[in-house]
């Protein structure tokens, strides 16, 4: 046999087991459904996982990466309200208490809906050319509302998920068929990793009661008094979720077969460091933290008491810190740079750094656990309070609110993080577990969309709770059934009694009658 004979059928082979057949690569209609940096960070992640694997994507977003092989932009970002810099104090009046912010996130969904159906280019797509231009559609679901899952409702393409959370308690049900048990699993905005107490689970599962029963009511009355052309359709459940999870950040629970966790795919190869933060940072005998709340908060809109308590506990910090602030600092701590955007990833990554105080958003989080660098954290609203809890867990972070901080407070729990071994080394155990895996998030997404494609949108991974009504899931058809039974059961114990009763009374009655006679 020939050199090229045997390559031709080494290259046959590899493209056999992957699936896919050379020169037959899959067309993929992508929508991003929210102007959330973190959210498209997790969704272009996975598309330039698809794109890698020589698939062609072409994606509806209001975030612009620019064209490049296998991949096309539809800009819609003149359509979609930005949500960046926003007021930490505006966003802690929302998010203060667990059972509120349902009817914000709803109506920021049914806004998402509204936009997405008005683009005359989508609609083109979805009306006409769906079935014959594309092989499968990979859109975010939206937090709370179930409207979007209108897009792919009439064509038999299999539909993928990514959801930039590591859970999403208020969709559950009507896209993966189940629903996490509030015993042992955290609602997407309760404020520890897991219920541990009782309070805890009461809590966690009247928060669970409330939203399951306003999100439903809500779209009741959306549906019946503001009724949309996109309510009308059938949901369709997806084929595949990829999910922004990984069981370090997130405690282990029980998922459907088309749940994939993929937490950590938007980490990328460590760049260059500009060359003014690089020198900042290896000129810092003693180390340098790292301090940011991401892209949608602003560190301006602190409350000037917070703000100055940060700066002075940092002005005694032996250590140098990196802040991304988006204006002039007054009385800035000598010790302190600041940058309207900072390359956090790449600087997690360098040696000297000892420690990131953070939001707690999920991606900054699993770029600290990679890095295996220690977090102080301050939660701020969203899933940001049960992310810092399970690096709490983890025995890698301190937990603090924004709104108590004081200068000594602060100043102790850094110095506390940065001098304690056991941080230090419980991150590092931490990243050696976020890094074992079997298959690479990349690979995973590209085996996975690759195989629902294969088998037509892979029916036989949905789970069957699909196929049952919200009485039939919780089991109250049974429940009452066997109620009706116990009842007639209980009825007849009752009614067997009473005869027995009666029938010694009466004999009784005829004895006593004999007797006396």
């Amino acid at each position: 046999m020939s050199h090229k004979s045997i390559v031709s059928i080494i290259i046959f082979a590899l493209f056999s087991c992957s699936g896919i057949q050379p020169g037959n690569a899959a067309r993929i209609l992508a929508i991003e459904t929210l102007a959330g940096r973190s959210h498209w960070n997790f969704m272009s992640a996975v598309l330039r996982a698809i794109t890698n694997n020589g698939h062609n994507v072409t994606v509806f977003t209001p975030f612009l990466d620019g064209n490049r092989e296998n991949y096309t932009e539809i800009d819609m970002s003149s359509m979609f309200p930005m949500k960046l810099d926003m007021s930490i104090v505006g966003m802690r009046e929302t998010f203060s208490n667990q059972f509120t912010p349902i009817s914000a996130m709803m109506e920021l969904g049914r806004v998402s809906c509204d936009i997405l159906h008005k683009n005359e280019q989508l609609n083109d797509l979805i009306a006409k050319k769906l079935q014959s231009n594309f092989d499968a559609i990979v859109i975010e679901p939206g937090i709370v509302s179930g409207c979007l899952s209108y897009v792919g409702a009439n064509s038999n393409l299999p539909v993928i998920h990514t959801t930039p959370f590591s859970i999403n308690t208020y969709t559950e049900r009507i896209t993966y068929g189940e629903v996490m048990n509030p015993a042992t699993v955290s609602t997407m905005l309760f404020h520890s990793a897991v219920p541990k107490t009782f309070i805890q689970r009461l809590t966690n599962t009247l928060i669970w009661l409330y939203t399951s029963i306003v999100v439903g009511f809500q779209e009741f009355l959306l549906q019946l008094f503001d009724s949309k052309p996109y309510d009308l359709e059938t949901i369709n459940p997806p084929s595949l979720v990829f999910m922004n999870a990984h069981f370090i950040s997130d405690k282990p629970r029980p998922i459907p077969s088309n749940v994939v966790n993929v937490g950590g795919i938007h980490l990328k190869p460590p760049k260059k460091i500009p060359t003014d933060i690089l020198d900042f940072i290896e000129d810092a005998p003693h180390g340098v933290i790292l301090f940011t709340f991401g892209s949608t908060i602003s560190m301006t809109s602190l409350p000037r008491n917070v703000l100055t308590a940060l700066k002075e506990a940092i002005a005694e910090l032996p250590q140098k810190v990196l802040l991304k602030y988006e204006g002039e600092m007054e009385n800035k701590p000598k010790n302190v740079m600041t940058r309207k955007w900072l390359p956090q990833r790449d600087i997690l990554l360098h040696k000297n750094v000892k420690l990131f105080v953070s939001h707690g958003g999920i991606s900054g989080l699993y770029e600290a656990v990679d890095a295996g660098v220690p977090v102080l954290g301050f939660p701020i609203f969203g899933d940001q309070h049960r992310n810092m809890d399970n690096l709490v867990d983890a025995g890698m972070a301190i937990s603090m609110e924004i709104f108590s901080v004081t200068k000594d407070n602060f100043l102790k729990n850094v110095l506390d993080l940065v001098n304690s071994e056991n941080y230090m080394k419980n991150a590092k155990i931490t990243s050696e577990i976020f890094k074992d895996r079997p298959m690479s998030p990349e690979k995973a997404v590209g085996y996975w969309t690759e195989y629902v494609i294969r088998h037509k949108g892979a029916p036989h991974l949905k789970s069957e709770a699909l196929n049952l009504t919200w009485y039939q899931y919780f089991l109250l058809d049974i429940i009452t059934v066997v109620l009706i039974f116990i009842f007639i059961f209980v009825l007849i114990v009752l009614k067997l009694f009473k005869f027995i009763r009666t029938f010694c009374t009466k004999i009784y009655s005829s004895y006593a009658k004999v007797k006396s006679d």
